[in-house]
């Protein structure tokens, strides 16, 4: 990357995660209805990658948010409670002529008629990241980097950024995306091309069966793998009915399992030595003893499904962006792919049951034994509010 621009504090301790992406200040409705009806509205933070990044931070791990915010005090409140939950925000460049994105919202699910959301974020901070603007320094070095494709969507500079941050070069991180499709960004017909783009030069990519039917007409987990043949791994989540990962050995293009520096083990030049690569088809490690759900090998794939529990649904909103934190976070814990998808059915279940578009995941040792159960047992699991405090009990039939 060209012009590496000064961030606010140093860049100098490599994490597991580095969460790249727009966040803003949300406004969420007091009550249920239209946005002309609803009286007061109450202050949070909404964006797809802080949302992974606190998530994974109350995982455990090490998690960087990259990402630019003006020099306002809506700015000064994300990067405070983003920081809050232990993300690395050293790397955060604040902008002194233009704002921090702010937007409003209903409750009702984002795939429904009856939802709503009003973005103010045109001319944002974030919609001027670009190669020039956010240093390579601030990604280099993390085991994983995770974007989504609605950064793409905020500018041209953006879609630049995002480009060469999924390129192929020596020493990458292994790449997560997240399609995280949003029609009301894209105003010029190319969603579906840039977003299939940026996925197939991905390591890992997350993508929903519905935003798949929407952007490329594809029906099914089957037909979307055939479409993205290229990640190392496709998770195709289907709602609540289960989620779907499609995996081959293939070595990530420039990633950790490419015979880069990093996957050698030696430094990069002027940072410290990396932690272990992640291989995001790595065989299932013996601390994860779950039973297979389903599991066959067409080709040179895994096909591996794990269901969703039944959950009590609070609010739909961040449901996504959790399942991949749990996913990701068990990953780089080195477990199995049915613990991958059972971890991320739990993270996103600790969201839909509260309100808001984010909600701490529940303890590992807490999670770990419910993705232990046996295949009937997870069958079985009905989460509801408050499921996630280790004296709840959980509900079975």
């Amino acid at each position: 990357m060209s012009g590496p621009t000064p961030v606010d504090g140093p860049v100098d301790q490599a994490p597991d995660v580095v969460c790249l992406g727009e966040s803003m200040v949300t406004f969420l409705p007091s009550r249920p209805g239209r946005l002309a009806d609803v009286p007061a509205f109450t202050r949070a933070i909404g964006g797809a990658e802080s949302n992974v990044a606190c998530a994974l931070a109350a995982a455990g791990h090490h998690v960087r948010w990259v990402g630019r915010v003006g020099r306002d005090g809506f700015g000064d409140h994300l990067v405070s409670v983003i920081g809050g939950h232990g993300v690395d925000v050293t790397a955060v460049g604040r902008d002194p002529h233009r704002p921090t994105g702010v937007y409003f919202r209903t409750d009702q699910d984002r795939a429904t008629d009856a939802h709503e959301v009003v973005y103010y974020r045109a001319g944002s901070a974030a919609s001027a990241m670009s190669p020039s603007t956010v240093p390579y320094a601030s990604v280099a070095g993390a085991r994983i980097l995770h974007v989504t494709g609605i950064t793409a969507a905020l500018s041209a500079d953006c879609l630049a950024l995002m480009r060469e941050l999924t390129a192929p070069r020596p020493g990458r991180p292994l790449v997560s995306f997240d399609v995280n499709h949003r029609a009301g960004l894209w105003r010029d017909g190319s969603a579906a091309d840039v977003l299939l783009g940026l996925a197939r030069g991905a390591d890992v990519v997350f993508v929903g069966a519905d935003e798949a039917e929407r952007l490329w007409g594809t029906a099914g987990p089957a037909a979307i793998r055939s479409l993205l043949p290229e990640p190392s791994v496709l998770v195709v989540k289907r709602g609540g009915e289960d989620a779907v990962a499609f995996e081959h050995r293939a070595a990530p293009r420039g990633g950790p399992a490419s015979g880069s520096a990093q996957a050698s083990g030696s430094a990069p030049r002027g940072g410290p030595a990396p932690a272990a690569p992640v291989d995001p088809a790595a065989p299932a490690a013996p601390a994860a003893p779950v039973a297979s759900v389903a599991s066959v090998a067409p080709g040179r794939d895994t096909v591996t499904r794990a269901p969703a529990p039944r959950v009590d649904l609070v609010s739909p909103v961040g449901a996504g962006d959790a399942f991949a934190a749990g996913f990701l976070s068990a990953a780089l814990r080195g477990l199995g792919t049915v613990a991958r998808l059972r971890h991320g059915h739990l993270a996103a279940a600790a969201v839909l049951t509260v309100p808001g578009d984010f909600a701490a995941p529940p303890r590992r040792g807490h999670a770990d034994r419910l993705v232990a159960l046996d295949d009937a047992a997870w069958g079985t699991l009905h989460l509801g509010p408050g499921w996630t405090g280790e004296d709840q009990e959980v509900r079975t039939p």
